[in-house]
Protein backbone atom coordinates (compact mmCIF):
# COMPACT_ATOMS: atom_id res chain seq x y z
CA UNK A 1 0.00 0.00 0.00
CA UNK A 2 1.38 3.45 -1.03
CA UNK A 3 1.60 6.23 1.75
CA UNK A 4 -0.80 7.85 0.40
CA UNK A 5 -3.38 5.27 0.52
CA UNK A 6 -1.73 5.04 4.61
CA UNK A 7 -2.62 8.12 5.53
CA UNK A 8 -5.72 8.78 3.97
CA UNK A 9 -8.50 9.15 6.26
CA UNK A 10 -8.40 10.91 9.97
CA UNK A 11 -5.12 11.39 11.44
CA UNK A 12 -4.76 12.82 14.99
CA UNK A 13 -2.20 15.11 16.21
CA UNK A 14 -2.22 13.89 20.17
CA UNK A 15 -1.99 16.08 22.97
CA UNK A 16 0.63 15.70 25.37
CA UNK A 17 -1.20 15.09 29.05
CA UNK A 18 0.30 16.04 32.34
CA UNK A 19 0.08 15.43 35.81
CA UNK A 20 -0.55 18.32 38.58
CA UNK A 21 3.53 18.66 39.04
CA UNK A 22 3.94 19.40 35.31
CA UNK A 23 5.36 15.58 34.68
CA UNK A 24 3.88 13.92 31.20
CA UNK A 25 1.67 11.73 32.32
CA UNK A 26 2.08 8.52 30.34
CA UNK A 27 -0.63 6.76 32.24
CA UNK A 28 -3.07 9.10 30.35
CA UNK A 29 -1.28 9.45 27.32
CA UNK A 30 -1.71 5.63 27.13
CA UNK A 31 -5.47 6.12 27.80
CA UNK A 32 -5.97 8.45 25.16
CA UNK A 33 -4.19 5.84 22.32
CA UNK A 34 -6.57 3.57 23.10
CA UNK A 35 -9.23 5.89 23.17
CA UNK A 36 -7.78 7.28 19.36
CA UNK A 37 -7.90 3.44 17.65
CA UNK A 38 -11.06 2.34 19.58
CA UNK A 39 -12.30 5.53 17.57
CA UNK A 40 -11.32 4.47 14.66
CA UNK A 41 -8.79 6.77 13.61
CA UNK A 42 -6.65 5.68 10.88
CA UNK A 43 -3.19 6.80 12.12
CA UNK A 44 -1.40 9.56 14.97
CA UNK A 45 0.44 12.27 14.87
CA UNK A 46 3.13 12.06 17.50
CA UNK A 47 5.32 15.34 18.97
CA UNK A 48 3.08 17.80 17.00
CA UNK A 49 3.07 20.85 18.07
CA UNK A 50 -0.58 19.98 19.40
CA UNK A 51 1.38 18.40 21.76
CA UNK A 52 3.37 21.50 23.35
CA UNK A 53 6.46 20.10 21.90
CA UNK A 54 8.17 23.87 22.24
CA UNK A 55 7.71 22.79 26.14
CA UNK A 56 9.15 19.20 26.12
CA UNK A 57 12.60 18.41 26.68
CA UNK A 58 14.57 15.97 24.40
CA UNK A 59 14.41 13.52 26.10
CA UNK A 60 11.04 13.90 27.26
CA UNK A 61 10.35 13.58 23.18
CA UNK A 62 12.62 10.33 23.22
CA UNK A 63 10.59 8.79 25.81
CA UNK A 64 7.24 10.03 23.93
CA UNK A 65 7.88 8.46 20.81
CA UNK A 66 9.01 5.01 22.05
CA UNK A 67 6.24 4.82 24.81
CA UNK A 68 3.65 5.64 21.51
CA UNK A 69 5.43 3.16 19.81
CA UNK A 70 5.24 0.74 22.00
CA UNK A 71 1.74 1.20 23.17
CA UNK A 72 0.51 1.35 19.68
CA UNK A 73 2.27 -2.18 19.29
CA UNK A 74 1.79 -1.61 14.97
CA UNK A 75 -1.74 -1.18 15.20
CA UNK A 76 -2.15 2.01 12.92
CA UNK A 77 0.36 4.23 11.55
CA UNK A 78 2.59 6.64 13.52
CA UNK A 79 3.98 9.78 12.45
CA UNK A 80 6.75 11.39 14.36
CA UNK A 81 6.70 15.60 14.49
CA UNK A 82 10.05 16.95 13.93
CA UNK A 83 9.77 20.84 13.37
CA UNK A 84 11.58 23.83 13.64
CA UNK A 85 13.21 27.46 12.33
CA UNK A 86 17.41 25.88 13.19
CA UNK A 87 17.78 23.68 9.85
CA UNK A 88 20.85 22.33 10.53
CA UNK A 89 20.09 21.62 14.59
CA UNK A 90 16.58 19.67 12.61
CA UNK A 91 18.85 17.56 10.65
CA UNK A 92 20.53 16.24 13.87
CA UNK A 93 17.23 15.55 15.08
CA UNK A 94 16.19 13.19 12.12
CA UNK A 95 19.25 10.82 13.31
CA UNK A 96 18.40 11.33 17.28
CA UNK A 97 14.69 10.36 17.77
CA UNK A 98 13.81 7.04 17.35
CA UNK A 99 12.03 6.85 13.84
CA UNK A 100 12.65 3.24 12.51
CA UNK A 101 9.14 2.30 13.26
CA UNK A 102 7.27 5.58 11.91
CA UNK A 103 5.97 5.84 8.45
CA UNK A 104 6.92 9.28 7.90
CA UNK A 105 7.83 12.90 9.88
CA UNK A 106 5.62 15.70 10.01
CA UNK A 107 7.70 18.74 10.10
CA UNK A 108 6.17 22.56 10.19
CA UNK A 109 7.74 25.43 8.17
CA UNK A 110 9.96 27.34 10.06
CA UNK A 111 8.58 29.84 12.40
CA UNK A 112 9.50 33.37 13.95
CA UNK A 113 12.16 33.48 10.95
CA UNK A 114 9.96 34.55 8.47
CA UNK A 115 12.34 33.29 5.56
CA UNK A 116 11.44 33.61 1.85
CA UNK A 117 10.16 31.63 0.24
CA UNK A 118 13.92 30.37 -1.17
CA UNK A 119 14.56 29.81 2.17
CA UNK A 120 11.30 27.83 3.02
CA UNK A 121 11.98 25.13 0.00
CA UNK A 122 15.97 24.73 0.97
CA UNK A 123 15.03 23.95 4.03
CA UNK A 124 12.91 21.35 3.27
CA UNK A 125 15.00 19.87 0.22
CA UNK A 126 17.83 19.84 2.97
CA UNK A 127 15.49 17.93 5.58
CA UNK A 128 14.60 15.56 2.95
CA UNK A 129 17.87 14.95 1.70
CA UNK A 130 19.20 13.94 5.51
CA UNK A 131 15.64 12.44 6.48
CA UNK A 132 15.39 8.46 7.34
CA UNK A 133 11.95 8.99 6.71
CA UNK A 134 9.32 10.44 4.28
CA UNK A 135 9.07 13.71 4.59
CA UNK A 136 5.14 15.63 5.03
CA UNK A 137 5.35 19.53 5.03
CA UNK A 138 3.41 21.60 7.40
CA UNK A 139 2.11 24.62 6.50
CA UNK A 140 0.12 26.85 9.60
CA UNK A 141 0.96 30.68 8.66
CA UNK A 142 -0.86 31.95 11.46
CA UNK A 143 1.68 30.13 14.03
CA UNK A 144 5.06 30.32 12.17
CA UNK A 145 4.57 34.05 10.27
CA UNK A 146 5.18 33.20 7.13
CA UNK A 147 2.84 31.20 4.32
CA UNK A 148 4.37 28.54 2.06
CA UNK A 149 2.80 29.52 -1.73
CA UNK A 150 0.94 26.83 -3.76
CA UNK A 151 4.06 27.69 -5.95
CA UNK A 152 6.33 26.77 -3.22
CA UNK A 153 4.57 23.45 -2.36
CA UNK A 154 4.06 22.58 -5.55
CA UNK A 155 7.89 22.83 -6.22
CA UNK A 156 8.66 20.57 -3.36
CA UNK A 157 5.85 17.82 -4.21
CA UNK A 158 8.96 16.93 -7.26
CA UNK A 159 11.50 16.83 -4.53
CA UNK A 160 12.86 12.87 -3.59
CA UNK A 161 11.22 11.97 -0.10
CA UNK A 162 8.70 14.64 0.34
CA UNK A 163 4.99 13.03 0.12
CA UNK A 164 2.65 15.47 0.95
CA UNK A 165 1.46 18.36 2.94
CA UNK A 166 -0.43 19.47 5.73
CA UNK A 167 -2.54 22.86 4.69
CA UNK A 168 -3.35 24.74 7.56
CA UNK A 169 -3.27 27.95 5.55
CA UNK A 170 -7.11 28.35 5.74
CA UNK A 171 -6.75 30.02 2.06
CA UNK A 172 -9.65 27.74 0.12
CA UNK A 173 -8.10 28.95 -3.53
CA UNK A 174 -4.47 27.87 -2.29
CA UNK A 175 -5.45 24.95 -1.33
CA UNK A 176 -7.77 24.49 -4.41
CA UNK A 177 -4.73 25.33 -6.50
CA UNK A 178 -2.56 22.38 -4.77
CA UNK A 179 -5.28 20.09 -5.43
CA UNK A 180 -4.99 21.16 -8.76
CA UNK A 181 -1.63 20.92 -9.81
CA UNK A 182 -0.26 18.48 -7.59
CA UNK A 183 1.42 14.88 -8.67
CA UNK A 184 -1.16 11.80 -8.30
CA UNK A 185 1.07 10.38 -5.43
CA UNK A 186 1.53 13.49 -3.22
CA UNK A 187 -0.86 13.54 -0.16
CA UNK A 188 -2.66 16.26 0.64
CA UNK A 189 -4.63 16.86 4.03
CA UNK A 190 -6.40 19.14 5.81
CA UNK A 191 -5.06 21.33 9.16
CA UNK A 192 -7.92 23.15 9.59
CA UNK A 193 -10.66 21.13 11.26
CA UNK A 194 -13.85 23.68 10.75
CA UNK A 195 -12.65 23.91 7.36
CA UNK A 196 -11.87 20.08 6.65
CA UNK A 197 -15.09 18.76 5.16
CA UNK A 198 -14.99 21.82 2.53
CA UNK A 199 -11.32 21.17 1.92
CA UNK A 200 -12.61 17.27 1.44
CA UNK A 201 -14.93 18.02 -1.01
CA UNK A 202 -12.19 19.77 -2.72
CA UNK A 203 -10.23 16.87 -3.15
CA UNK A 204 -7.86 16.46 0.21
CA UNK A 205 -6.72 13.34 1.06
CA UNK A 206 -8.03 13.09 4.60
CA UNK A 207 -7.21 15.35 7.82
CA UNK A 208 -4.71 15.58 10.79
CA UNK A 209 -6.97 16.66 13.14
CA UNK A 210 -7.05 18.35 16.52
CA UNK A 211 -10.61 18.00 17.47
CA UNK A 212 -10.53 14.24 17.06
CA UNK A 213 -8.75 13.82 20.29
CA UNK A 214 -12.12 14.49 22.34
CA UNK A 215 -14.79 13.14 19.17
CA UNK A 216 -12.78 10.49 17.01
CA UNK A 217 -15.43 8.43 16.42
CA UNK A 218 -17.36 11.45 15.35
CA UNK A 219 -14.58 13.22 13.25
CA UNK A 220 -12.93 9.91 12.00
CA UNK A 221 -16.40 8.53 10.36
CA UNK A 222 -17.16 11.98 9.03
CA UNK A 223 -13.82 11.61 6.94
CA UNK A 224 -14.21 8.73 5.56
CA UNK A 225 -18.24 9.49 4.71
CA UNK A 226 -16.71 12.48 2.68
CA UNK A 227 -14.19 10.53 1.19
CA UNK A 228 -16.85 8.14 0.23
CA UNK A 229 -17.92 11.02 -1.41
CA UNK A 230 -21.68 11.32 0.74
CA UNK A 231 -20.72 14.94 1.67
CA UNK A 232 -24.93 15.26 2.73
CA UNK A 233 -24.26 12.76 5.46
CA UNK A 234 -20.82 14.06 6.65
CA UNK A 235 -22.68 17.26 6.94
CA UNK A 236 -24.95 16.07 9.58
CA UNK A 237 -21.98 14.11 11.36
CA UNK A 238 -19.83 17.43 10.98
CA UNK A 239 -22.65 20.13 11.74
CA UNK A 240 -23.09 19.08 15.71
CA UNK A 241 -19.50 19.30 15.96
CA UNK A 242 -18.80 23.43 14.68
CA UNK A 243 -19.89 24.73 18.13
CA UNK A 244 -16.98 21.76 20.01
CA UNK A 245 -14.77 23.65 17.22
CA UNK A 246 -15.22 27.56 17.81
CA UNK A 247 -14.81 26.84 21.77
CA UNK A 248 -11.37 24.52 21.31
CA UNK A 249 -9.68 27.16 19.03
CA UNK A 250 -11.23 30.58 20.54
CA UNK A 251 -8.22 30.76 22.68
CA UNK A 252 -5.64 28.30 22.55
CA UNK A 253 -4.91 25.23 21.11
CA UNK A 254 -4.58 23.13 22.83
CA UNK A 255 -5.89 24.41 25.97
CA UNK A 256 -9.53 24.08 24.44
CA UNK A 257 -9.01 20.67 23.27
CA UNK A 258 -7.75 19.72 26.43
CA UNK A 259 -10.61 21.25 28.38
CA UNK A 260 -13.09 18.60 26.39
CA UNK A 261 -10.36 15.91 27.20
CA UNK A 262 -10.62 16.40 30.78
CA UNK A 263 -14.61 16.91 30.84
CA UNK A 264 -14.66 13.70 29.22
CA UNK A 265 -12.12 12.11 31.65
CA UNK A 266 -9.55 11.29 29.97
CA UNK A 267 -6.59 13.54 30.82
CA UNK A 268 -6.30 16.40 34.08
CA UNK A 269 -6.30 19.51 32.50
CA UNK A 270 -2.83 21.12 32.97
CA UNK A 271 -0.56 22.70 30.24
CA UNK A 272 3.36 23.93 30.79
CA UNK A 273 3.91 27.50 31.12
CA UNK A 274 3.13 29.77 28.42
CA UNK A 275 0.64 27.52 28.11
CA UNK A 276 -2.41 27.81 30.12
CA UNK A 277 -5.98 26.18 30.20
CA UNK A 278 -9.11 28.15 29.45
CA UNK A 279 -10.18 31.36 31.11
CA UNK A 280 -13.30 30.07 33.46
CA UNK A 281 -15.73 31.51 31.40
CA UNK A 282 -15.13 29.86 28.38
CA UNK A 283 -14.81 26.38 30.53
CA UNK A 284 -18.25 26.88 31.40
CA UNK A 285 -18.80 27.09 27.93
CA UNK A 286 -17.27 24.17 27.22
CA UNK A 287 -19.29 21.87 29.98
CA UNK A 288 -22.60 23.66 29.08
CA UNK A 289 -21.96 22.46 25.42
CA UNK A 290 -21.45 18.61 26.49
CA UNK A 291 -24.59 18.91 28.90
CA UNK A 292 -26.30 19.35 25.59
Amino acid sequence: MSLIQTLRGTGVAVVTPFTADLQVDYTALEKVIESLIAGGVEYIVTLGTTGETPVLETAEKIDIVNFTMDKIAGRIPVVVGIGGNNTAELIKDLHKYPLNKAIAVLSASPYYNKPSQEGIYLHYKALAEASPKPILLYNVPGRTGRNMSAATTLKLSTVPNIVGIKEASGDMAQCMTILRDRPSDFLVVSGDDALALAQLACGMDGVISVAANAYPAEFSNMVRTCLSGNFAAAKTINDPLIEAYELMFAENNPAGVKAFMAEKGLLENYLRLPGVPLSQPLQQAVKLFLSK
